[in-house]
């Protein structure tokens, strides 16, 4: 079974390809844009899941007022709904949670400690285009920290059943059941 990881940095792994769909309200005339991918950087909320993420993700977008979407066909400025499918999942999933979210009254970024629960297997289904992808969780890194400029990465790497905590130069055999504390805040 393919595998994949959960991480809050990006990384280098195989590549999928990605369809972004607009379809013209108009016309009903959709076009298509292929484009491959090393992660998925999925946005997250309070107390969700990664299959509500990949789901908001994959949602449907309505494109209107000053986001109207140029049509070749009716050329000019269309209302329009776009969304973005996985055309070919990759060998290795990354997911990116975009933890830190820029907040303009603020003029800086904050940290988004938000509880997104990650399961230890994963379906692809409602975001693939022609198939289901399973995926076996193996490795997760985390921000440890009140913000982008406080705190440090710890990661969790599955090694023939077992699980380890990498916390600097310290590594320590932890249960399964611990990987789940790094969700986030309730």
């Amino acid at each position: 079974m393919p595998q994949f990881q959960i991480l809050d940095i990006q990384s280098r792994f195989s590549q999928g390809i990605l369809t972004n769909e607009t379809k013209c309200l108009r016309r009903e005339t959709v076009t298509a844009r292929d484009e491959t991918f090393l992660d998925l950087s999925l946005d997250i909320e309070q107390n969700s899941s990664i299959t509500s993420c990949l789901k908001n993700f994959s949602s449907t977008e309505t494109l209107n007022a000053e986001d109207k979407f140029f049509c070749d066909k009716c050329c000019s400025l269309q209302e329009a709904q776009k969304r973005m499918k996985i055309k070919k999942p990759p060998q290795i999933l990354v997911i990116h949670l975009k933890r830190f979210k820029y907040i303009e009254q603020l003029g800086r970024y904050k940290k988004l400690s938000y509880r997104v629960v990650f399961p230890l297997e994963l379906k692809l289904s409602n975001t693939v285009e022609d198939a289901d992808a399973e995926y076996s969780l193996f490795a997760v890194v985390v921000h440890v920290g009140s913000g982008p400029n406080h705190g440090h990465y710890v990661s969790l790497v599955k090694n023939h059943n077992h699980w380890l905590f990498f916390d600097d130069e310290n590594v320590e055999m932890i249960d399964e059941s611990a990987v789940q504390t790094f969700f986030g805040s309730a």
